[in-house]
């Protein structure tokens, strides 16, 4: 009963998120709520609720902390500098315009943010495309890889697998960061060969005898009057601190970066009412996805303490040879990415990666492996080309170019991205072959 239960639930959730018939938010929250008063649990349910938000705040906190300190550094101007020199160095070669291309959404996707990588990456070095004739296909692909391969502790996917499987997001990304590593190593070489495969279908540069382009403008990250730049050293320093407190877990990832917050917002604004108009401006964002987690926080609450969760995976586990648990974080990577066509971000991670782990775990595997290999692909490698995502029709807007085009351009080089990084992960010891 409650198997079949559990599985409707997440069904109907998965329909209603897929087929736009309502908001993440309502679905998560909605869905559950029924499904459990179906099942008899009355008033329980309130407490299933509380339950599983209590287990997910920590995450939320996270990302909202994450989206004001990266947003109160940007309008700072901390990236422009950057910008310009990327812009500067890549000149007029095709191999170092690509190559930049990459380096470029590498750095602005650090935030965590899909859309304000492609609004950052493409406008700056668009021009330079257009100035050489370079295929803007190739821009789209090398932003979207690498975009695609930097999963991080405060980025969505890794924090939707962390929140669904009541982990830390530095629990999933720490043994990653070999893996990720091999992942940036891949791009950059596919940006080589493209750069230089760009250069031999225009006639190479010296045959075209173009001069470095240097008055291609970086695009305006932040009002003029918001930007820092005397600070600039003093933010990088700081950014870089923040990073090593987090990833060497001396305290908690929220607090590294509430801390953070805190002291950039004095830093660069120390007028009160500088600071609070710097919290509005990137509050949108950051409650957006603070509500989404929480309800997925009370999605897998009431999943959980139902028994939903419990007897969908017993059910499965009797379907499945003994011992198969410790493959299916293998099988999954090398699936994760074609799996971005299917599943959006939320319904794959808080309906259908719960009971994946579940069944690896009773089989013998490590629910924490199948959170890890999800994140090879599922919505990092793979949200560039769903048309699940905003981001993907961001992309080909920004570049001029159909969906279809790049689709057939970029799936290969995303989908031997996660097939490489999944491997990486068995070489590295991070799940089993």
């Amino acid at each position: 009963m409650l198997a079949t239960l559990g599985a409707l639930t997440i069904l109907v959730l998965l329909a209603v998120i897929i087929l736009d018939l309502a908001s993440p938010l309502v679905a998560l929250i909605g869905v559950p709520v029924v499904a459990s008063l179906l099942g008899g649990f009355g008033l329980k349910t309130a407490g299933f609720m509380v339950a599983g938000i209590s287990a997910i705040a920590p995450v939320a906190g996270l990302f909202v902390f994450a989206i004001l300190y990266f947003g109160i550094l940007a309008d700072a101007g901390l990236l422009e500098p950057i910008i310009g020199f990327i812009l500067r160095v890549a000149g007029s070669d095709p191999t170092r315009i690509v190559v930049g291309s990459a380096a470029l959404a590498l750095l602005v996707h650090l935030d965590g943010s899909g859309a304000v990588c492609f609004l950052v990456t493409i406008p700056a070095m668009l021009p330079l495309y257009e100035r050489l004739g370079l295929d803007r296909r190739v821009l789209a692909c090398v932003t979207s890889m690498a975009a695609g391969v930097n999963f991080l502790p405060w980025t969505g996917p890794t924090l939707r697998a962390a929140a669904a499987l009541h982990v830390s997001p530095l629990e999933l990304f720490r043994p990653l960061i070999g893996v990720q590593i091999t992942g940036q190593l891949f791009v950059f070489a596919t940006a080589i060969v493209l750069g230089r495969r760009e250069a031999r279908r225009i006639g190479a540069i010296a045959a075209t005898g173009a001069t470095p382009a240097t008055t291609a403008p970086a695009a305006a990250m932040s009002d003029p009057a918001l930007r820092r730049p005397r600070l600039f050293v003093v933010n990088l320093l700081l950014t870089v601190a923040v990073f090593a407190v987090m990833i060497s877990d001396i305290v908690a990832p929220v607090v590294a970066f509430m801390v953070g917050t805190v002291i950039a917002l004095m830093l660069n604004y120390p007028r009160p009412a500088d600071q609070r108009a710097r919290i509005d401006a990137h509050a949108r964002p950051a409650l957006l996805m603070a509500a989404i987690l929480l309800a997925a926080g009370a999605f897998t609450g009431i999943m959980g303490h139902t028994g939903m969760l419990h007897a969908m995976a017993q059910a499965a586990v009797s379907a499945v040879p003994v011992g198969a648990g410790r493959q299916i974080p293998f099988v999954l990577g090398l699936l994760s990415m074609p799996l971005s066509l299917v599943f959006d971000p939320d319904s794959f991670y808080f309906g259908v990666l719960p009971v994946i782990a579940d069944v690896a775990h009773r089989l013998g595997g490590h629910p924490l492996a199948v959170g890890q290999a999800a994140l090879l692909g599922q919505m990092t490698t793979g949200f560039p080309i769903s048309p699940l995502t905003p981001a993907t029709f961001l992309v080909v807007g920004l570049c001029g170019i159909d969906l279809s085009a790049h689709q057939r351009f970029t799936i290969p080089f995303l989908l031997a991205a996660s097939v490489l990084m999944t491997f990486a992960a068995v070489l590295f010891g991070v799940f089993p072959l």
